[in-house]
């Protein structure tokens, strides 16, 4: 047996190597939901560190690897390559196919648990828009994944939205620039892989009767296009320096909005005016800065929640310094936030996405009374009222997803 690893777990070592991966015992794994995979996949956990692990070919698996290193170099949401092994062979001396580990992403879920009750259209919509950004940010880097599908990704909880990340690389490759035809021959397997997902899920009755596969398929692929077109398209603005500094600066908060960084403009000059293209470099926009001010790592949706309570805090504040708010706003109130949420609920949700639920309630009780709750009262509802029904969904020992909203 032979481990190629960025950073080794010792406990790996002790793994059942010289058994196949659908034959280990049950005491070695826990149950955590999974998509459909033409591979065999188990779960262990290892010094509170859930791993997966999957069986394939050595090639194959190596290629996954190195994908997988090189997304988590430029930052692309992508679960985390720590290992490959090779080189198995059995008690009789018998080959076994190569396993490729990579660590669990925390409360995050696949699809088929996602739909493990009737989703509702608004559910859905919400996995549509995070797998179409997924997307958008895998053409803008370069990633061509051979396999989009919804098997293949993995959806967190994000501020009332979701966060998709791609869970399995085994068919992509990176360039430094997609073709045309690279874009659309990745539509299409959507189109493809979709319609076929739905249709499994319509059979097990599954989908809400409201939505149709057709649709759904018509649906992602137009909500692509729209975000890539807002990301590439070149923009048309008058010559005016005064109209053309608003239309411009308009361009880039919109993107920004949308979660994306524009690292230049180009601009060339066209009759009567400019013709300007910003160069997106990535998405996290919002993620980065609040990263930048307080050190807390969360999701896109999260981190401009998050920070709009920040600059509202600095705003009553009265408080110039945006890094001295930001360190009094982490410290006064999103730790003393966390704190109040007891041990025994701690893995209902992340913490970012439990405060940035809290938020959420506190204007809905505001709303209800007319005036602003307070922190303090919003927080004891939140807990009582809400948090405490709601599933684990930290993925260690296993996920109960029945009562997922």
């Amino acid at each position: 047996m032979r481990i190629t690893s960025a950073l080794i777990d010792p406990a790996l070592l002790e793994l059942p190597w010289t058994v196949p991966l659908e034959e280990w015992p049950a005491d070695h794994l826990v149950a955590l939901p999974q998509g459909i995979s033409r591979h065999v996949v188990r779960f262990v956990k290892l010094n509170d560190t859930v791993y997966a692990l999957k069986e394939t070919r050595e090639r194959i698996a190596e290629k996954e690897y190195d994908l997988l290193r090189s997304l988590e170099r430029i930052g692309f949401p992508a679960v985390e390559a720590l290992a490959i092994v090779t080189d198995r062979h059995d008690e009789s001396g018998e080959p076994l196919e190569t396993v490729l580990i990579t660590r669990h992403l925390q409360f995050s879920l696949p699809y088929r648990a996602l739909f493990s009750h009737v989703l509702r259209p608004e559910t859905m919509n919400r996995l549509l828009d995070a797998l179409a950004a997924l997307i958008v940010r895998m053409h803008l880097t370069g990633f061509s994944w051979g396999d989009c599908s919804l098997s293949n990704t993995l959806f967190r909880r994000d501020a009332g939205a979701f966060a998709a990340y791609l869970v399995d690389a085994e068919t992509g490759n990176l360039y430094p620039r997609l073709s045309e035809g690279q874009r659309s021959e990745d539509i299409e397997i959507l189109r493809m892989n979709i319609f076929g997902e739905c249709l499994d899920l319509k059979a097990a009755e599954l989908l809400h009767e409201s939505i149709d596969p057709e649709s759904v398929v018509d649906d992602i692929v137009a909500r692509y296009e729209r975000l890539w077109h807002e990301v590439t398209y070149e923009q048309e603005v008058p010559r005016n320096a005064g109209d053309a500094r608003h239309d411009i600066e308009g361009r880039i908060r919109r993107l920004n909005d949308l979660g994306f960084d524009v690292a230049e403009v180009a601009m060339s000059t066209v009759d009567g005016g400019y013709r300007v293209r910003p160069k997106v470099v990535d998405a996290g926009y919002h993620t980065r800065r609040l990263m930048r001010l307080t050190g807390l790592d969360a999701e896109e949706n999260q981190a401009r929640q998050l920070l709009n309570d920040l600059d509202t805090y600095r705003a009553e504040s009265d408080l110039t310094d945006e890094q001295q708010a930001a360190h009094r706003w982490l410290t006064e109130v999103f730790e003393p936030v966390v704190r109040a949420v007891p041990a025994n609920l701690r893995n209902k949700l992340e913490a970012q996405e439990i405060f940035s639920q809290i938020i959420q309630h506190k204007w809905l009780l505001s709303e209800q009374a007319g005036r602003d709750v307070g922190m303090g009262p919003a927080v004891q509802s939140y807990l009582t009222d809400v948090l405490a029904h709601k599933p684990d969904e930290q993925a260690v020992l296993g996920i109960e997803v029945a009562a997922l909203p």
